[in-house]
């Protein structure tokens, strides 16, 4: 690991400070800037309208930055004002780190290294939450953080709760942000991943003071249910923005040929696997269980041994501009065989979540029929597609 004085040159030629949120961590907040000092001089240092010694102490470093206000507004307010600041002063990237005492300033350099590494990646310290010593809040807080996190990016992250990172300012300088308290740290993880901005973590230690010593402004019930408010809003998003702008962003014409190569050309299943895989994807992207097609997907193919990722990828013809399509199809194909005196609807016009719902029986029966129709049809053309594609590779490997 870096050395103090190698490390002080690196923040400075990568263009890094060090972003410090406090609120009446009086009895630590000294040792932590002292420390940090032994490094650098780029400290941002936010007074969220502490009412202990702060100001007092703050008053000792005269030549670091420091925002204050008198009302406190939340941890989420105090970094994105840090976060401002830091861009405002031209920063590349911002390290933040919390005034209680549970993170190491030595670790530092772990952060440095990783910015060298990998250029514009925002780096989370990851904590080893199996250690002892580990609040019982925390440990579960942190399980049921990560698996959210997971849902709504699709990456398995080890800590998304951790306040000891790297943002790449440049990265996130656009960004408009709601959130004020703790959850703010998962909503900007989210959003990052959401705009494209790399990730990755490095091992950090954690301290945690006893218990009968121990500071911490995190009300159990309040800042949960407001961290379960944002996953619930966050999954809902994932399922209607996050995961169709991801289909198209992996889709660019430099993907789909490696796309074909690994899943259809090179692939060890099956012509009539693949093509299954097709036939349930495109039944499924239409099939009336919206908000689930995903998960229900990758199940049903796992249980028929059908090619997950092909699945998954062609249930995303439901995406929404196609959606009012889609059930404007279903109404008038369930206007065929419905009992009783269908509705015709027109395109565009007269959808909605009303209309839906009175005529549900009308809609499922014309989605299934769509969904059926479409897995014909596209299970047709692949088997047309395979046979093409793989006559050509065998001509291409015979001269």
């Amino acid at each position: 690991m870096l050395d103090r004085e190698l490390s002080g040159q690196k923040i400075e030629k990568l263009g890094i400070c060090v972003l410090v949120p406090t609120y009446n961590n009086g009895k630590t907040l000294s040792a932590i800037i002292d420390n940090i000092l032994t490094y650098t001089s780029r400290i941002i240092i936010v007074d969220d309208g502490s009412t202990d010694n702060t100001k007092d102490i703050l008053d000792n470093y005269p030549s670091i930055d420091v925002i204050s206000y008198e009302k406190n507004a939340g941890k989420g307010i105090a970094l994105r004002k840090g976060i401002e600041k830091a861009i405002e002063k031209g920063y590349r990237y911002a390290i933040t780190i919390d005034s209680d005492g549970q993170h190491r300033v030595d670790e530092l350099p772990l952060f440095i290294e990783k910015a060298e590494e990998e250029p514009d990646t925002l780096i989370v310290g990851a904590r080893n939450m199996d250690s002892e010593g580990i609040p019982a809040k925390s440990s579960f807080g942190h399980r049921f953080s990560n698996f959210w996190f997971t849902f709504e990016t699709g990456i398995d992250f080890p800590d998304t709760q951790s306040g000891y990172r790297l943002y790449p300012l440049e990265k996130i300088r656009n960004m408009k942000f709601y959130t004020v308290k703790y959850e703010f740290e998962i909503e900007i993880l989210v959003r990052a991943v959401w705009k494209g901005v790399k990730i990755n973590w490095v091992p950090i230690r954690v301290i945690y003071a006893p218990e009968e010593e121990r500071v911490s402004h995190f009300r159990p019930f309040t800042d949960f249910g407001r961290v379960s408010i944002l996953n619930s809003l966050l999954v809902c998003m994932a399922i209607f923005y996050f995961r169709p702008l991801l289909f198209f962003r992996n889709f660019k014409k430099e993907n789909i040929r490696k796309f074909y190569n690994e899943q259809v050309i090179n692939n060890a299943q099956t012509n009539t696997r693949i093509i299954l895989s097709v036939m349930l994807g495109a039944f499924m992207g239409v099939a009336p269980v919206w908000g689930y097609q995903i998960i229900l997907t990758l199940i049903i193919a796992q249980f028929l041994g059908l090619n997950k990722i092909i699945s998954v990828v062609v249930s995303n013809i439901s995406l929404p501009p196609m959606i009012p399509l889609i059930i404007w199809a279903s109404f008038r194909l369930g206007a065929l065989v419905i009992k009783g005196k269908p509705i015709y609807i027109v395109f565009s016009r007269n959808i909605n979540l009303k209309m839906i719902w009175e005529n549900i029986s009308q809609y499922i029966a014309g989605a299934l029929i769509l969904g059926f129709l479409l897995s014909i049809t596209f299970g047709t053309a692949t088997f047309f597609l395979l046979h093409l594609l793989k006559k050509k590779k065998k001509i291409y490997k015979a001269n």
